[in-house]
């Protein structure tokens, strides 16, 4: 039995959900990883009558689709879909029995109208927790529009493909056979891509928010609520909604909930919102702001919104460390998230650099699954807590370098090496590996707002004790502001801070 007890009768409740008969279409060999995926279908098919089964030859081999009856569907898993991935197999075999997806109704109009053929491959591993989220997107997609097909490749089950084809990240999306992205992206954003003419008059065409919220992480999403208990007129607009968080796996400092990781807070947070009268922009990249009548955001899709009041909470992202081969090398031995990428770096030398929490905790992480982690950080001693050093420091197979400066991330199609500089020598050193984690801090998301308002050398948006900026109706919240401390908790209340300043600001004026 390859399901643990408790995970088969949740799955025997879910499976009672399903309108109509599937078919699981099954390719088979006699390697270890088909054994266990034939006692996966198995188990499915055992718990539900409406779930068939039959042995085929898939272009490849350990993989089974999901389909209609008589109809291919477009839904294929190359390899087994736990861990992350679970919940992809649990949504497939629902919604490709009927079960609608729970999408706007306007988003799956829009899926439904596009046109051509369009084959989509995504390579993940299964500890990746911002992977399931693309292939979901993706299923979603096929489902509803004959014209996708989309198929879910476990990296480790494949390993020669990945090496084949250089996937050095995941997820890494393939359409057609060529590279399309890599990193996490909405089913909006996909959407979007494909169907290259944006309709900017809905957006033009909306009456001036109350409070326009820039941004959807902790920040913005507390800001959101806030503003639309007050019973105005709300909006929010956002590249993707759960902003950083959904790049954090474990979370133990939500105060009121031990443990919780940051795919599901995002998602919480996303509710929560639709719980309101909230109008929510989502796969929108800002461009400007300007301060006329109203105050005025412009979209990189040339729409405009327009607000009486504005709260920027638009985050931050990881911070490079702009040496020769960073931007080169990016998903090809470059990554930044050590639960995601750490599995394609099984058994190889990779170097972290930053030896603050997230470097060293990284360090400790990928340590258990590469062949050797070598640390550098610039200053003469690690930043992380004590508890972290003496963990990293017990590991046999971690080299800290502290006082190095990195010079040049090397490599030809990808990362084969790394040069430092030995401040107190000032002598240059390089070493040899195959993968490089970079985890120096954060930088705010503020570059689109020019001289519009005011900002510290660090690009973080000042603001006062009310969140208030040097721009009259403008507010700001979160990562992106000069707040001191860049955690979750603090976001949210600066949020409701800016919200609550918002809405006074709206009653004096």
């Amino acid at each position: 039995m390859l399901l643990e007890s408790d995970i088969k009768a949740q799955l025997s409740e879910y499976l009672q959900l399903m309108e109509n008969d599937i078919l699981i279409k099954v390719s088979a060999g006699s390697d270890t990883v088909s054994k266990d995926m034939l006692a996966l279908v198995d188990e499915l098919a055992s718990l539900s009558s409406k779930i068939k089964v039959e042995h085929v030859d898939l272009p490849r081999t350990p993989s089974f689709s999901i389909n209609r009856i008589g109809e291919n569907t477009g839904i294929v898993f190359a390899g087994i879909p736990l861990g992350h991935e679970f919940t992809s197999l649990v949504l497939a075999l629902l919604q490709t029995s009927g079960r609608a997806p729970k999408v706007d109704g306007k988003l799956i109009e829009q899926i439904k109208q596009i046109k051509g053929h369009y084959r989509f491959e995504t390579y993940i591993s299964l500890s990746c927790h911002i992977c399931p989220e693309i292939v979901q997107a993706l299923n979603v997609m096929s489902v509803l529009n004959p014209g996708i097909t989309h198929t879910m490749i476990d990296g480790a089950a494949f390993r020669d493909e990945v090496e084949i084809k250089n996937i050095m990240a995941v997820p890494t999306v393939h359409l057609n056979g060529e590279f399309f992205s890599s990193g996490q992206m909405t089913l909006e954003e996909f959407v979007e891509k494909l169907d290259s003419t944006p309709d900017v008059a809905k957006f033009n065409d909306k009456e001036p928010f109350d409070v326009l919220v820039v941004g959807s992480g902790p920040a913005g999403a507390s800001a959101a609520i806030y503003a639309a208990r007050k019973g105005i007129r709300t909006g929010i607009v956002a590249d993707r909604f759960g902003g950083q968080i959904k790049d954090t796996l474990g979370i133990e400092n939500f105060i009121g909930t031990k443990y919780t990781e940051g795919p599901k807070l995002s998602s919480n947070f996303e509710e929560h919102v639709k719980a309101y009268d909230i109008d929510v922009m989502k796969a929108q990249r800002v461009k400007s702001l300007a301060k006329k009548d109203f105050i005025e955001i412009e979209l990189e899709s040339g729409g405009l919104l327009k607000g009486k009041t504005v709260i920027l909470a638009t985050g931050a992202r990881w911070r490079s460390i702009g040496v020769p081969g960073e931007t080169e090398f990016r998903n090809k031995g470059i990554a930044y998230c050590p639960h995601c990428d750490g599995p394609v770096f099984k058994g190889k030398r990779i170097a972290v650099i930053g030896g603050g929490n997230s470097g060293i905790e990284a360090a400790i992480d990928l340590a258990g699954i590469v062949e050797h982690v070598t640390v550098l950080e610039f200053l003469p001693e690690l930043k992380a807590d004590g508890v972290l050093q003496k963990r990293l420091y017990s590991l046999p197979n971690v080299t800290v370098l502290k006082n190095v400066q990195t010079k040049e991330i090397t490599g030809t199609d990808k990362v084969n090496g790394i040069t430092y500089l030995d401040r107190a020598t000032e002598k240059a050193h390089h070493i040899e590996l195959e993968g490089v984690f970079i985890l120096i801090g954060l930088v705010p998301n503020t570059n689109w707002l020019g001289e519009s308002v005011e900002r510290n050398r660090c690009g973080e948006i000042i603001v006062d004790n009310h969140g208030a900026t040097n721009i009259p109706g403008v507010f700001a919240a979160g990562d992106c502001t000069t707040s001191p401390y860049k955690q979750i908790i603090i976001s949210m209340g600066s949020g409701a801070t800016a919200a609550l300043s918002a809405f006074d600001y709206l009653i004096r004026n």
